[in-house]
């Protein structure tokens, strides 16, 4: 054998091994969470943000570019499948879920931030080299170059059908909402072509962070002095962060005085506790009190009347929520594990009562983009039976006079107006109250008596209310 058959083959460049970037890995692995565990971006992404805090070498920009990266990739995800569907030779349903994620996040970069093209790309084919192998990242490469051949409004031309033609699908590929949670919006909106478009374009866009001042605890006032927070613009105990706001950097809120709580949330305890009433206000129930949001603003207005809450979870650690969020409230409330639909507490026992029911949740895609995506249209029927036995519970624990706040995170008829209806049909002794008049300063209320809001209107989430008086 030759000297020459010896010699170790080369081949040009030398092997580089791959380098993590943290902010594209923190962004992966809490896709990977949303897609594999069922998992909420909102409750594993700050873990994951904290760990890589403490580690050093990470910095707040770099936290904002993960966030970015995350909720921009879950909320236009049907919109980026459209187009990577164009990008590949199989359905997308044949493409391994990781390499979809890593994908989507290239995507992403690519269509939807002012990452440059060449960055977006190298920084999307070392992450998959990193985590999907360098054969792998072969084909990463080669789809996200396709990607980048065009901007985004050149693929919403080639990928969402014409308007003309199924305005539904249209709008499911350009605002990348899925197509039933399309029409079940319009129907709950009604109008033209304009409002629903901005109010899908609202939940495509990253929502206020919004605090509530707890009375007796806290003041507006107090949360305006610190930095980066500007008033809120409906509820009298509300203010908002400026962008890059944390809540954890106000005292308040650390000390629990005050609350992460979305103005919608805040104006239908507002509107109930206003209510008008005939004869005693000693006694309120919030039947479906977790995580506490609203169970901790209305404990406060009842305590300043002299009033006590009772606040009911079924879930035990969810009452353990609701425990931490009243602790410390200046007047009398008691916080139980209870199921709603089978209370232990004498029907007729109190002067308002609040039932915040289970649903879909189609009103707070802002917030947990993901669960478009989840939701299908027959978890309605799941939720139906439960709502309706939880308002007739609301208006069997009410006394005669007194007055039931019928609350959904979801603007849905079937969640919204159809349970309302249903209930009233089978209890004569209970009527409608017009709601809109105890929100004052509030637009775009529409025709009552029930209240919708809008995150294209209010800058809400999507909560509806009725409010209903028990007359007999």
């Amino acid at each position: 054998m030759s000297d020459t058959s010896r010699r170790p083959r080369t081949t040009g460049k030398p092997y580089r091994r791959p380098k993590k970037d943290p902010v594209r890995m923190i962004a992966f692995e809490a896709l990977r969470a949303v897609d594999e565990r069922d998992a909420y971006a909102n409750l594993v992404l700050p873990p994951l943000l904290r760990k890589a805090r403490e580690k050093g070498d990470f910095d707040a920009r770099d936290a904002a570019l993960a966030t970015e990266l995350v909720y921009g990739t879950l909320r236009r995800q049907g919109t980026y499948d459209a187009v990577i569907a164009a990008c590949v030779d199989r359905p997308l349903r044949e493409v391994d879920p990781p390499v979809l994620d890593v994908l989507s996040l290239g995507t992403h970069q690519l269509l939807g931030t002012r990452i440059p093209t060449h960055a977006a790309v190298s920084a999307s084919v070392e992450l998959a080299r990193v985590v999907l192998g360098d054969g792998r990242a072969k084909f990463v490469n080669a789809v996200l170059r396709k990607v980048a051949q065009d901007d985004l409004d050149g693929w919403l031309a080639k990928v969402a059908p014409p308007y003309d033609e199924d305005p539904e699908d249209h709008l499911s590929v350009v605002h990348s909402h899925p197509r039933w949670v399309v029409s079940a919006l319009w129907d709950s909106l009604g109008g033209g072509r304009a409002g629903i478009e901005e109010l899908l374009t609202a939940d495509n866009e990253r929502p206020e962070v919004t605090l509530v001042a707890r009375p007796g605890r806290s003041t507006v006032e107090e949360l305006l002095g610190e930095e980066a927070v500007v008033a809120g613009r409906w509820s009298p105990y509300a203010v908002r962060l400026s962008e890059g706001g944390e809540p954890g950097a106000v005292e308040a809120v650390r000390d629990g005085r005050a609350g992460v709580q979305d103005e919608g949330s805040q104006l239908v305890a507002l509107a109930l506790a206003a209510a008008p009433l005939d004869g005693p206000d000693e006694k309120w129930l919030d039947g479906c009190a977790g995580p506490g949001g609203k169970a901790a603003l209305l404990a406060a207005l009842a305590a300043e009347r002299g009033a006590m809450l009772l606040a009911a979870e079924k879930q035990p650690h969810r009452a353990g929520l609701v425990a931490k969020a009243l602790a410390g409230n200046p007047g009398p409330y008691q916080v139980i594990a209870a199921d709603g639909t089978r209370p232990p507490w004498q029907p007729g026992s109190f002067d308002r009562v609040l039932m915040d029911v289970p649903c879909t949740g189609l009103g707070a895609l802002r917030r947990r983009p993901e669960a478009r995506w989840r939701r299908r249209p027959e978890d309605l029927e799941g939720f139906a039976p439960l709502q309706r036995a939880l308002l007739r519970t609301a208006l069997e624990s009410v006394r005669v006079g007194g007055v039931v706040g019928y609350a959904t995170c979801s603007p849905h008829l079937a969640e919204t107006r159809a349970v309302v209806d249903d209930l009233l049909k089978q209890w004569p002794g209970a009527e409608l109250i017009d709601a809109r008049p105890l929100l004052p300063g509030v637009p775009d209320l529409g025709d009552g008596p029930d209240v919708q809001l809008w995150p294209h209107l209010h800058g809400t989430d999507a909560m509806y209310l009725a409010l209903i008086r028990r007359t007999g």
